[in-house]
C-alpha cells in the first residue's frame, strides 16, 4: 500500500486498479482523475470499539495515529509469499509486509525502498544498489545485503515454482560487496532491469536451507515492511498490524483487515452497514446505488481509468481455438460497445491490445474488430463450421460448437459479460455454458491447470511494457502466466528484442509489431479498460490521488483522533 511493488498480476476483480498503489506496478499513464466527494464505513472485524467517536478535541487535519481500515476482498489469498503467488490478493497483503529495492512514487517515477540511492554504468549494464542502514526484519534481525543475494539465488532455483524468474535469469553476476551494497551485472542490455528489483525481498535467516513450497512464512510472512502480519482465517479474514520501527515511519491507521466476501452485492451491504471501509464499486453501486445522503455523508468516491484491462482468453491446446478464423469469429460476433454501455454503464473504454490508450505503448492502428454477426459466420464457414442439420447450431463432422466459459466468483461485471457474449454467441450458433468459481480454486485448479475451453479474466501489468511473461512461449508451463498456450516465433523475438534495448524508439517499434499480431491472430478478444471506482470511509483523510492512484501514500493516511472507531490489539 505504501508504495507499488513490481509484477504482473492476476486481476480478480474489474475494478482491482482501485487498489493500483497497493500491491502493483502498471503501465505509464497520467491517468486523469475524479474525486467526487463522498465517504466510508467503519472497520468490522476490529477488536475493540475506540469509545465514543465524537470523543477527543484533535483537530480533523491534525494526523493521529490509531484506527483500523477494513478493506473487502472477493477473493482470498493463497500464498503470501508474493515470489509464490500470482492473484492480487496475496500481492495486496504482501505489499503491505515486504519491501523490494525501489518502488514507484505517485507519479510514476521509480524511488528507493530498501534502497536509499543506486548508480548505473554508462552502458547500462550494471547496477550497484546503495541500501538503507538500521532497517531490520520484524522479528528484531538487521537486514543486509545478503538478503537481497538470497532472494535473488532463491527466485532463479529451479526448484522454486515461480512464474517471476525470468528478468532475473537475465543476470550475470550478483554480489554483495559490503553489507549495504549489492551489485549486479547484466549479460546484454535489459530495459526493465531497475524496476525488476522492485520484487519482494525475503528472510535469508528464515528460508536459507528450507523447502520454500512449505515454508510457514507462506502463511504467517516475515518482512520489513510498514505492517506486521497478525492473523489469517482462511475465506474470513488478513490482520495486519502497524510496524512501529518502519523506516519511512510508523504508519498512522494502527490495524488493517482484509475481509473476504465473496459476493459483491454481499459486500456493498457491508459497506452500507459500515462493516467495511473500502471497496471497490461496480459500475452500478458507483452510478446509482451510492448516489444518496447516506454515502455523501459518509465517503469519498474516486474514478480515473484504471491500469488494466480485462479479455476472453482462449486455451489454444483446445482444438476448437485454433483456428485464427474461430478467434477472429468470435471476436466479431461480441458486441463491446454493448459491453461498455450496458455494463459498465460507460464507466470505461474498449480496448485493443495489452496496453492502456494513451500511454507511449499503445498502438491505436491495428486490425479492429466490430460487432459484425455477418463477419462472424463467414469466418467460421470459411473454417469448416456450418448448421448441417438446421438446429441452429453450428457443427463440424457431427459435433456441435459448444464450449465452456469460465470466470471468478464474486465479480458481476464479469458475469454480466459472459452473459451478453453467451447471447451473441448463441446468434451465430455457438452455444456457450457459463461456470463461476471460487477464486482460489478458479487460479489453483483451473487456470494453473489449464482446465478451461476459454476464460474472462484482468490483467494488472507492469508500468514498464514488457509482456515477456505473459505472452511468450517459454512461458506456457502449468502454474506460469501465458496460461493459454499462446506460441508465436515472431512475438518472441520481438519481446526479446523489446526487453534488450533502452531505447524508446526501438521499443516502440517492437510492441507496435505485437500489437499488430495479436490483433490479427485474437488469442485473446481483448474487451475493455474499466474505470476504477474505489470509495474509502471519510473518516480517513490524507488520501492523495494521483497519477499512480489513490494507495500509494498508505501509510500516511490516518483518522482524526475524534472519528476513531476501533482500537487494533497487538
Amino acid at each position: 500500500m505504501s508504495g507499488s511493488s513490481i509484477t504482473i498480476i492476476l486481476d480478480q476483480m474489474w475494478t482491482d486498479m482501485n487498489r493500483a498503489s497497493f500491491m502493483t506496478f502498471i503501465q505509464r499513464s497520467a491517468a486523469a482523475l475524479v474525486v467526487i466527494g463522498m465517504v466510508s464505513l467503519m472497520a468490522c472485524g476490529a477488536d475493540t470499539p475506540a469509545g465514543d467517536p465524537g470523543a477527543g478535541s484533535s483537530s480533523p487535519d491534525t494526523p493521529a495515529y490509531g484506527d483500523i481500515l477494513v478493506e473487502g476482498s472477493i477473493g482470498d489469498a493463497s500464498n503470501l509469499l508474493s515470489l509464490l503467488s500470482s492473484d492480487s490478493t496475496s500481492h495486496e497483503i504482501a505489499s503491505l509486509v515486504f519491501n523490494g529495492l525501489v518502488k514507484y512514487d505517485r507519479d510514476m517515477q521509480v524511488v528507493g525502498d530498501l534502497a536509499k540511492s543506486w548508480d548505473i554504468s554508462g552502458d547500462g549494464l550494471e547496477i550497484t544498489f546503495h541500501l538503507r542502514r538500521g532497517i531490520t526484519w520484524h522479528d528484531g534481525h538487521p537486514f543486509t545485503a545478503e538478503d537481497v543475494l538470497f532472494t535473488y539465488r532463491l527466485t532463479i532455483d529451479p526448484k522454486t515454482p515461480t512464474a517471476y524468474a525470468g528478468d532475473f535469469l537475465r543476470v550475470d553476476t550478483a554480489q554483495v560487496i559490503d553489507p549495504f551494497t549489492f551489485r549486479v551485472t547484466y549479460k546484454e542490455p535489459f530495459a526493465p532491469a531497475l524496476t525488476s528489483w522492485g520484487a519482494a525481498v525475503l528472510p535469508r535467516h528464515l528460508l536459507e536451507g528450507k523447502d520454500i513450497t512449505t515454508t510457514p512464512l507462506s502463511r504467517h510472512p516475515i518482512g520489513t515492511g510498514p505492517y506486521l502480519f497478525k492473523e489469517w482465517k482462511t475465506g474470513q479474514k488478513i490482520v495486519l498490524v502497524s510496524n512501529p520501527d518502519y523506516f519511512e515511519g510508523r504508519p498512522y491507521i494502527d490495524g488493517y483487515i482484509m475481509r473476504i466476501i465473496p459476493d459483491m452485492a454481499t459486500m456493498f451491504l457491508e459497506l452500507r452497514a459500515k462493516g467495511i471501509d473500502r471497496m471497490g464499486l461496480t459500475p452500478l453501486q458507483y452510478t446509482r446505488q451510492t448516489e444518496n445522503n447516506l454515502f455523501r455523508k459518509s465517503f469519498n468516491k474516486y474514478r480515473y481509468l484504471s491500469f488494466s484491462y480485462t479479455y476472453l482468453g482462449y486455451n489454444l491446446e483446445n482444438p476448437l481455438f485454433k483456428d485464427r478464423r474461430v478467434r477472429q469469429a468470435i471476436s466479431y460476433a461480441i458486441n463491446k460497445e454493448e459491453i461498455v454501455n450496458g455494463v459498465l454503464l460507460g464507466l470505461g473504454q474498449e480496448t485493443t491490445g495489452p496496453f492502456k490508450p494513451g500511454t507511449w505503448p499503445y498502438n491505436a492502428d491495428v486490425k479492429k474488430y466490430p460487432y459484425d454477426p455477418q463477419k462472424a459466420r463467414d469466418l467460421l464457414a470459411d473454417a469448416g463450421w456450418r448448421d448441417s442439420d438446421g438446429d441452429g447450431l453450428m457443427d463440424r463432422n457431427g459435433s456441435p460448437f459448444a464450449f465452456e466459459i469460465i470466470t471468478n466468483q464474486g465479480n458481476e461485471v464479469r458475469a454480466k459479460c459472459a452473459e451478453i457474449i453467451q447471447r451473441r454467441l448463441a446468434d451465430i450458433g455457438i452455444s456457450v455454458k457459463i461456470r463461476v468459481i471460487e477464486w482460489a480454486a478458479f487460479i489453483n485448479e483451473f487456470i494453473n491447470k489449464k482446465r478451461f475451453d476459454a476464460t474472462i479474466l484482468g490483467w494488472t501489468i507492469s508500468l514498464d511494457p514488457d509482456l515477456y511473461d505473459v505472452w511468450h512461449s517459454s512461458k506456457t508451463d502449468p502454474g506460469e502466466l501465458n496460461f493459454i498456450s499462446f506460441k508465436n516465433e515472431e512475438v518472441d523475438t520481438l519481446l526479446e528484442k523489446g526487453r534488450g534495448t533502452f531505447k524508446r524508439e526501438e521499443r516502440k517499434k517492437c510492441y507496435d509489431r505485437i500489437q499488430e499480431i495479436l490483433a490479427e491472430e485474437q488469442p485473446y478478444t481483448f474487451l475493455y479498460v474499466p474505470d476504477a471506482l474505489p470509495i474509502v470511509s471519510s473518516r480517513f483523510r490524507g488520501v492523495d490521488p494521483a497519477p499512480i492512484g489513490i494507495g500509494h501514500n498508505f501509510i500516511r493516511w490516518y483518522a482524526p483522533k475524534g472519528e476513531q472507531r476501533y482500537v487494533m490489539t497487538r
